[in-house]
């Protein structure tokens, strides 16, 4: 018998056009998975900046606002500030988050800005041809680092997680994989408690999506998802970092 999942009615009615073993059609199905659940269609608005992110907003069926390269949490926090009877969340990747918009996301988590941010580490530039990006790895090639990542000169891959966690306002942030099938069924109750808390109006919620760009990397997208476990995983561990919702 063939078993067909219906389509969530927070995505529209169209094909991905993401490159093959590309992740990110996954993410939009989790996110547009939880915005039905919770039945926020009609308050939910995302903001795309540059990169592949920027696609989002032809597959979600709501508003949805194009902010330049890194400032989607600064239009999220004017969204949600003149509409906050809005559900916001922002939709980044690492080249475009923990770049260019580093200043961007570490003042909305510290402002504790009520919106929702979904963050895609690949550890690589993919729209515009597989640039090194602040997550690439130590000795990872990439079209910028063709020797591998020097972190004598170029430094480490930034863990953002890490980073946020330092900060005393976030409300709820996490680190999922989308590597695997169990995994994805983990990382959709991340993402359906990050999206409670914004319906909630509960404060900045954050989810780091571990994914692999077989493009980018020059990889079999089987062979991507091995790679990502044995090298991806040890220096960004799945782990849930603030959750202050969670019952004692």
């Amino acid at each position: 018998m063939q078993i067909i999942a219906q389509r969530p009615k927070a995505l529209k009615d169209m094909p991905f056009h993401y490159c093959p073993g590309c992740m990110h059609g996954v993410a939009h199905r989790l996110i547009a998975e939880c915005i039905d659940e919770l039945e926020i269609n009609n308050t939910a608005t995302g903001v795309a900046p540059v990169g592949c992110s920027v696609l989002a907003y032809k597959y979600f069926d709501m508003d949805m606002a194009q902010a330049a390269h890194g400032r989607a949490p600064a239009v999220a926090t004017g969204m949600k500030r003149g509409r906050p009877e809005m559900n916001v969340f922002t939709y980044q990747g690492d080249g475009d988050l923990a770049a260019i918009g580093t200043a961007e996301i570490i003042h909305a988590a510290n402002r504790g800005e009520k919106q929702t941010v979904f963050f895609v580490n690949n550890a690589i530039y993919g729209m515009t041809g597989g640039q090194m990006a602040p997550t690439t790895l130590k000795d990872m090639k990439t079209q910028t680092s063709p020797y591998g990542r020097d972190v004598e000169d170029i430094g480490h891959p930034i863990q953002v997680c890490e980073l946020l966690n330092t900060l005393e306002a976030p409300y709820f942030i996490e680190r999922v994989s989308l590597l695997s099938a169990q995994d994805i069924r983990k990382a959709k109750k991340a993402v359906l408690k990050a999206l409670q808390y914004n319906k909630e109006d509960k404060g900045f919620t954050f989810i780091e999506f571990i994914a692999t760009c077989p493009t980018g990397w020059g990889q079999h997208p089987v062979k991507a998802l091995d790679w990502a476990k044995e090298n991806m995983l040890p220096v960004f561990p799945i782990k849930n970092f603030r959750d202050k919702g969670a019952k004692a």
